[in-house]
């Protein structure tokens, strides 16, 4: 692939200096070709200072016309985009130089690849940790096995024709948006196994702020349409139990202790190895606060 152009999609909201750093970060990677970067205000009003177009550098601004929330302030940019490839970027996260560079070298390697990501370096409680994977890669079935949060979407660069045409819009029937991008990924795995490079190239910062209790059941009933939705889970015990897991965990940090024990022992009969089990029996008997798990996790750049 020779010099192709390139979309970037950003959505953002409240987030202005944060959003400079993110721009600055993707207008500056060493791309011979054309750069556009769609700026999707949502919720919140556009600012309109921030466009730019040098021939080979654009920043277009545009509010989000679809639902209100992440993914219809991605999909929102996805249709406004232009570019050969399209790029997704959160707000708050910053790509490496050398990101584009090395991402177009794999896609080219690896011609019936439609979506390629990168490692992530993680920002937490001012430490980082660097999160990559070996595989160059990755087959749906390692998705539902693992979520593999080195696939963050502000690494995806994705063929635009697969995008429209195969893979299909984020899906913003999930609820609160939560795992759209990993709904995203299956859906990109079920179409062609996913292409990785196995080095960090973006800066992705995890804020305190979410994991915030009220979010508890939005994670619970999201994890529970991806299961229905994905019935590959049933196939893969360990993936069904990490998911499981997870579900006991968020409605251990809500209270429920007697819905945390049925899902929990939902996970271990799936595997009676997962800890994410153990840990939501350990919130719900009040022995640890799910705060103090989570930031724990966090600081080895690591999630429930």
């Amino acid at each position: 692939m020779s010099s192709p152009s390139i979309s970037v999609v950003v959505p953002t909201r409240d987030r202005p200096e944060l959003l400079r750093a993110a721009l600055d970060a993707i207008l500056g990677q060493d791309h011979p070709g054309r750069i556009e970067v769609v700026v999707v205000y949502d919720q919140s009003e556009p600012d309109r200072s921030l466009e730019t177009d040098d021939g080979q550098r654009q920043v277009r601004v545009v509010t989000n016309i679809r639902t209100p929330g992440l993914a219809g302030a991605r999909n929102t940019g996805i249709e406004q985009a232009t570019g050969d490839l399209v790029a997704f970027c959160d707000d708050d996260d910053e790509w490496l130089p050398g990101k584009l560079a090395a991402q177009l070298a794999a896609l080219d390697a690896h011609p019936d690849g439609a979506l390629v990501s990168c490692g992530i370096r993680v920002s937490y409680d001012e430490r980082t940790v660097d999160r990559s994977l070996e595989m160059s890669r990755v087959p749906l079935d390692a998705l539902l096995r693992d979520r593999l949060t080195e696939l963050h979407p502000s690494t995806f660069l994705i063929r635009r024709a697969a995008l429209l045409d195969g893979i299909g819009l984020v899906d913003e029937q999930i609820p609160g948006s939560y795992a759209e991008d990993y709904e995203f990924l299956l859906r990109a795995a079920r179409h062609a196994p996913l292409v990785n490079v196995g080095s960090p190239y973006v800066l992705v910062r995890w804020h305190k702020r979410s994991y915030f209790a009220q979010r508890w059941e939005t994670i619970s009933v999201a994890l529970q349409w991806l299961l229905r939705r994905y019935p590959e889970f049933a196939t893969v015990p360990h993936g069904e139990a990490r998911v499981a897991g997870q579900i006991a965990f968020a409605q251990a940090a809500m209270g429920n202790r007697r819905n945390a024990v049925a899902w929990a022992r939902r996970t271990l009969a799936r595997n009676p190895r997962e800890p994410r089990a153990y840990l939501a029996l350990a919130v719900a008997s009040r022995a640890v606060p799910a705060d103090r798990v989570l930031r724990t996790l966090h600081k080895r750049g690591r999630g429930i």
